[in-house]
Parts: structure tokens; sequence; C-alpha cells
């Protein structure tokens, strides 16, 4: 969760909601892929931190399926990812702060626990919360 906090930090730096997102390969422990939002210099609402890492991951290893990896992200991650995550076949999710307004996995819809969702990861919450929050909490701030 550290490396996803620093990522998060830099995306800050960029103007970006600071949402980092790495992918970890579960056996080895070796970072796969760590990216954050870039919703805005992209101009793409879809291009948000776990998509990305999910996206890097599968090149990286030439595959579609990343059963064996681990998600660590600094936010509960929205519908679209927590969707995406699924299609993964990501095998444990780790995150930081909860979302009551936008997130899919603990809150909204919690896509993991509906029967149309093919595949469930083990989910680990309020990893580093307190952190993860204070943040995201600092960055809105700023801009108010």
């Amino acid at each position: 969760m550290a490396v996803a906090l620093a990522t998060a930090r830099r995306a800050a730096g960029r103007g970006e909601v600071p949402v980092g997102a790495v992918v970890v390969d579960g056996k080895s422990g070796e970072i796969l892929a760590r990216r954050h939002n870039l919703v805005v210099a992209h101009s793409d609402p879809t291009a948000h931190a776990e998509l990305l890492a999910l996206r890097a991951a599968g090149k990286k290893l030439g595959a579609a399926r990343l059963a064996d990896c681990d998600l660590y992200v600094t936010l509960e991650p929205c519908p679209m990812c927590a969707q995406a995550i699924a299609f993964a076949r990501i095998r444990r999710l780790y995150f930081g702060a909860p979302d009551p307004k936008g997130g899919g996995v603990e809150h909204g819809p919690r896509i993991f626990t509906q029967p149309t969702c093919h595949h469930a990861p083990e989910v680990i919450g309020a990893l580093r919360e307190r952190e993860c929050g204070e943040l995201l909490k600092a960055f809105f701030k700023a801009r108010r």
C-alpha cells in the first residue's frame, strides 16, 4: 500500500484525483504495474488508476486473466473498476479509504456480491485508511 500511496501522491501533483493502484504477483511479490488516475491528462473518464494498472499488468504478463495477482488501491474501487477487477480474476483486493458516495465494493452496487458477478476476489478494506483518506481530503480541500 505504501507504493500505491506514493503513486497517488504523484497524481495529486499532476492535478489528478489522488488514487494509486498497484498490481502485485501474489506468488513472488513482484510489482507488475503501478498507475494513478489520468482522467484529466487523458480527457478520459475511464482512466482510473485500477483500470490503467490492470491493463499494464495484463500487457506485461501477456494475459487478460490475472488470477495469481493482488491489487492494492488507495480508494475503494468504483463499480466500473470493481467489474474490471472481477473480469481480470484478481485474487485479492486491498483498498485504503472507503468511498460511500462512489464505491462499488462495500458501498453502492457491491459488485462482488451480485449473482451476475463471475468472480469475487478476497477483499481487505481499510488498509492504511486514515492516510489514504487524508490524502483525498487534502486534495479536495485545496480545490475549494
